[in-house]
């Protein structure tokens, strides 16, 4: 299944070029936060025959005619790994160091305001003198949570996955300092259920700026695989339904800038096309200082 969060936080299910709407936006309330889909998740299994009847009996609307919105647009948090491919470590010079696969960087939190969707521009904020990159990733969408998830019953834990584009300053301040501006995280186009991914340990995905391939590898080249993530984040914190795990970047990362149109795809995952838009908000002294 491919699940959507659409038109201010109604969820659908995406059958060729339409969709049916499953949970209508304020069903069961109207308050904020949006946290629908964490409990569209978290109740998945029990409610699978209920969706079934509404996709066979529910009204459809033309895809193209709705807005797509990032899928969680209110998880507990966004788990993310640095430094997950060779290529990217040795591109990056910085002296990293992971070679086994339970070892790497650990990981790092971004801001879950940092997320945005497929109809949302990444907007860069207003700071001189400094790169902004663009980093091509997989998410992986909890499903069901727990603490300490062993290895061999991680891919049990993953409701599905996602597109997702890490956006990041260059410099040395803090990772998520440098990583949490608004529209640093967009997310989309929306979740594709574990279910149709036979093996997510061999996934193709690419990123293209104006048309140029600039981030080209496959999931089977993680230094951490998806399992080890799981396993790891578990053993740190409770990992709850609707929580996103951000699988890291290949080689090939490089500067966005105004007016670049970026396009990232999964195989059997999905595809987002993004703009970058400069953006009036941002600035501090911390970013005054030349990058190192």
């Amino acid at each position: 299944m491919k699940i959507a969060s659409f038109d201010s936080n109604k969820i659908g299910l995406i059958v060729g070029d339409e969709i049916v709407e499953i949970v209508p936006a304020g069903s069961r309330s109207a308050a904020w936060p949006p946290t629908e889909m964490l409990r569209f998740i978290s109740e998945f299994e029990e409610r699978k025959g209920e969706i079934e009847r509404l996709v066979a009996s529910g009204p459809r609307m033309p895809l193209a005619s709705v807005r797509l919105e990032t899928p969680v647009p209110w998880p507990n948090k966004v788990i993310a790994f640095p430094a997950n491919y060779h290529a990217h470590i040795a591109e990056m010079k910085d002296g990293l160091i992971s070679t086994f696969k339970n070892g790497g960087q650990g990981f790092f939190l971004k801001a879950n305001s940092s997320l945005s969707g497929p109809a949302d521009p990444i907007e860069l904020p207003s700071v001189a003198g400094r790169e902004i990159h663009h980093e091509c990733e997989m998410a992986i969408i909890i499903g069901k949570g727990g603490r300490d998830i062993s290895v061999e019953r991680a891919l049990d834990h993953i409701f599905g996955y996602a597109c997702l584009v890490d956006v990041v300053i260059r410099g040395k301040e803090e990772r998520v300092m440098r990583k949490s501006f608004d529209s640093f995280c967009p997310v989309g186009p929306w979740i594709t259920t574990a279910d149709e991914i036979a093996d997510p340990a061999n996934l193709a995905l690419e990123l293209r700026i104006n048309g140029e391939v600039r981030q080209s590898a496959n999931t089977a080249n993680l230094i951490v695989d998806i399992p080890n993530m799981i396993a790891m984040a578990s053993s740190v914190m409770t990992l709850y339904p609707g929580d996103i795990i951000a699988t890291g970047t290949p080689a090939g990362v490089g500067p966005i800038e105004d007016g670049d149109v970026l396009d990232i795809q999964i195989e059997k995952v999905g595809a987002m096309r993004l703009p970058v838009v400069r953006g009036a908000n941002g600035y501090n002294p911390v970013w005054d200082k030349p990058a190192a």
